[in-house]
Parts: C-alpha cells; sequence; structure tokens
C-alpha cells in the first residue's frame, strides 16, 4: 500500500494527510474548495515546523513530507490509482453517503474505502457502494499527528482481510489500533459524549461554573483538560452531531443533548472555531477567558 487518498481538508483531513505523508505515503488530499486545500497544507507545514523545533524531525524530512502531498479539487481525480482513501468530510451523513456512492464508481476494485466518522453507521454507509465488504471504519483521534489511537471499526459485512490491513496499517502510522464493532458512538464517542453532555448538564443546572467544573475534571480526575474545554476544542456541533446519532441509535433519553448545547450551536457559539463557546476565544486558543454569558 504506498498511495492514499484524503477526502477533506478540514482539522482531520490535513491532520490524516500530515500522518500518512510523514511516514512516507504518496497522499493525494482532495477538498471541493481550493482556500481550504491551501489552508490544510499551511497547517501541516505549520504542525511540521513545530516537530522541528522540538528536534523531532529535520528541515529536510519536513521538505519531503510536503513533496509526498498533492492537493486535488475533482475526487475522480484524486482517487485515482488510490490503494485506500480515508473520507475525512464533515460529519453529516447525507454528504457520507454521497462521496460514498460516487467513490463506488470511480475508485478501483482494490481500494479500501474508510471514513474517519466519530458516530455513523460503517454499516449504513458501506451499503450504498458496490464493495461493503471493503469498507471500514478508521477513526482518528485529534491531533491526528499526536494522538495515538486510532478506533478500526468494522461495519456488518468488512472483511477479516480489510480488517487485518487496516490495523497493520496503523501500526505502520506509529499508531495503537484498536477493533471494535459498528454501533452508535464505537467507543471513544460514547462514553465521552455523555460525559461531556453531563458537564454542560450540570452548567445548566447551576450546579458551578464553567471553570470550576473543568478544574474538579482537571485536579480531581488527572484530565489534561476539562470537559467544557474539550467540548469547545472539539466542536460544539460536532458534539450535538454524536449525542443526536447515539440518541436516534439507542433511543435512550441518557444521550439526549442537554439543551443548553442545542441553544449554543443555534446561537453560532461553536468553540474554538467560532471564537466562542464556553470559553472566549477572541484574544487567546487558550481556555482562560470564560465566554460573558457564563460570568457570574
Amino acid at each position: 500500500m504506498k498511495h492514499i487518498a484524503v477526502i477533506g481538508a478540514g482539522t482531520m483531513g490535513n491532520g490524516i494527510a500530515h500522518t500518512f505523508a510523514q511516514s512516507g505515503f504518496h497522499v493525494r488530499l482532495i477538498d471541493i474548495s481550493e482556500t481550504a486545500l491551501t489552508k490544510g497544507l499551511a497547517t501541516i507545514s505549520k504542525n511540521l515546523d513545530r516537530l522541528i523545533a522540538k528536534t523531532v524531525i529535520t528541515e529536510v524530512q519536513k521538505d519531503e513530507t510536503l513533496k509526498l502531498i498533492t492537493t486535488y479539487t475533482a475526487l475522480d481525480e484524486g482517487v485515482k490509482g488510490a490503494d485506500l482513501v480515508v473520507e475525512a468530510a464533515t460529519e453529516q451523513i447525507d454528504l457520507k453517503l454521497k462521496i460514498f456512492k460516487q467513490l463506488s464508481l470511480v475508485c478501483e476494485a482494490h481500494t479500501i474505502l474508510a471514513t474517519n466518522t466519530s458516530s455513523i453507521s460503517i454499516t449504513q454507509i458501506a451499503a450504498v457502494t458496490d464493495r461493503p465488504e471493503w469498507v471500514i471504519g478508521m477513526h482518528f483521534m485529534n491531533p491526528v499527528p499526536i494522538m495515538k489511537l486510532v478506533e478500526i471499526i468494522r461495519g456488518y459485512n468488512t472483511s477479516d482481510e480489510v480488517t487485518k490491513t487496516i490495523m497493520e496499517l496503523s501500526r505502520t502510522l506509529g499508531k495503537d489500533p484498536v477493533e471494535v464493532n459498528d454501533y452508535p458512538g464505537f467507543v471513544a464517542n460514547r462514553i465521552l459524549m455523555p460525559m461531556l453532555n453531563e458537564s454542560i448538564e450540570t452548567l445548566y443546572n447551576g450546579v458551578a461554573g464553567v471553570k470550576e467544573i473543568d478544574t474538579v475534571m482537571k485536579l480531581g480526575m488527572a484530565h489534561p483538560m476539562g470537559p467544557l474545554q474539550l467540548a469547545d476544542f472539539i466542536g460544539l456541533d460536532v458534539c450535538l452531531s454524536i449525542l443526536n446519532v447515539m440518541y436516534d441509535g439507542f433511543k435512550n433519553p441518557k444521550y439526549a443533548p442537554c439543551p443548553l448545547l442545542v441553544n449554543m450551536v443555534r446561537a453560532g457559539k461553536l468553540g474554538i472555531k467560532s471564537g466562542e463557546g464556553f470559553y472566549d476565544y477572541a484574544s487567546s486558543k487558550k481556555a482562560e477567558q470564560v465566554a460573558k454569558q457564563f460570568l457570574k
């Protein structure tokens, strides 16, 4: 396996492209937006500079990594000759189904089709293709170049051969893959999202403030960042989307998103990416200033 196509140049997509290229793979980074591709490459370059500053890689290795990445705005051109396609588009089921229908038509017979979805059914995605046994979930964690875990999710029809190939490939990238089955939220988000949602409920019910909740979890549970800060980092819209998938999938009220989360997303308060969530990021990307609406 030498040639990898990555669909989506956003946070996850450019991180996945970076990781594969740094491991010596030829990467085709695909996005319908030329601006997104330019921004994605700039992010990869900046992240490689951080590794140089930490003496993890050299300038030569940075140049070699960037040379292995080619950008495309046309999906059919970008996936041509790919051994593996990793879809990392927005977490919207209709968009993902549309992409996989197209991949089924334009990809070669040997191409493995993977999705980086954090919650959507692999079985449902695979069902719109002509090769459900070749479709698998490859859920990287953010930030991709740093985080070791990759959830490898088998759809109902995913073959043993494809699963074994992707597990081995993940180890080649220096990751620690964990095989899980295809149920809403998989493992990571099935456990994480209810915790984040309960943290938002705790704030909503007036039990404690933003910083107090985060401080309890950081100091008491040794979490590297508080749950409200983490929700801002992930994106409140993404959190809401994942909770809705789990609520729809299980029909269990414990997965119902907190009304405060719903209203914040409706208001465009999405966290770091919008400049405000539970914290205000106008002057710093660090969670230092609590958003005005949550100040006592």
